[in-house]
C-alpha cells in the first residue's frame, strides 16, 4: 500500500509542473513568517499540502487554524534538504521490505550522502516543527506537525489526538 501510495505521489510529483498553486488559500491560514515557510517547500509539496488541508476541510466544518497550519506546513522539514522523486521513494519501500535497515539508516542527521533521504523521512517533523515554532506559531500546531509522521496509537490518550488523526489520514489519502 506505502509503495503504492509513494509511486502515485512520485507521479502527482513529476507533473507538478503543470499544476496551479491555489495562491488563495494558504495565505487565509499563514501568517506571512509561515507563507515564507510554505514557500521554501518544492512545488510538488506544497500542492500536497493543500491536498491535505482540502481534505481536512472537507471532514469537518469545524476546522481549527491551528490544524489548518499544521496541514500545510507538516513537511516544510523536507526543505532542509532537497531530494528526488527516487531519493524520496527509497526510504518508503526499504521500510515496507526492510524496516530496520531502513530505521538504522536514518539514525543520523547529518544529511550527507546517500543516507540523506533516509535521514529526512525520519527527522523532518522534529525540524519543521523548529522551523514553525520561530514562526510564534500556536503550540497545538507545532504539535501536530513534530508528530504527524509518529504511530497515531503512540498518542490515542492525548487531548490533541483527534485532530492528529484527521491530519494524519489526510497526509495518508493524498
Amino acid at each position: 500500500m506505502a509503495v503504492l501510495h509513494r509511486l502515485t505521489q512520485g507521479i502527482r510529483a513529476l507533473g507538478a509542473f503543470t499544476q496551479p498553486i491555489d495562491d488563495a488559500l494558504a495565505p487565509r491560514y499563514l501568517t506571512p513568517e509561515q507563507m515564507t515557510l510554505f514557500k521554501r517547500m518544492t512545488r510538488s509539496e506544497q500542492l500536497h499540502s493543500l491536498r491535505v488541508l482540502r481534505d481536512v476541510l472537507s471532514q469537518d466544518a469545524q476546522t481549527p487554524d491551528d490544524l489548518a497550519v499544521a496541514c500545510l506546513l507538516h513537511d516544510v522539514g523536507k526543505s532542509r534538504y532537497t531530494l528526488n522523486i527516487l531519493q524520496r521513494s527509497l526510504p518508503v519501500i526499504l521500510k515496507k521490505f526492510a524496516p530496520k535497515l531502513e530505521e538504522h539508516l536514518s539514525t543520523k542527521e547529518t544529511l550527507q550522502g546517500w543516507r540523506a533521504p533516509f535521514e529526512v523521512r525520519r527527522h523532518h517533523p522534529k525540524w519543521g516543527a523548529a522551523m514553525l515554532c520561530k514562526t510564534l506559531c500556536q503550540k497545538r500546531a507545532v504539535w501536530l506537525v513534530a508528530r504527524h509522521a509518529d504511530d497515531l496509537d503512540r498518542w490515542r490518550d492525548h487531548p490533541h489526538y483527534p485532530l492528529l488523526e484527521r491530519l494524519k489520514h489526510a497526509d495518508d489519502r493524498n
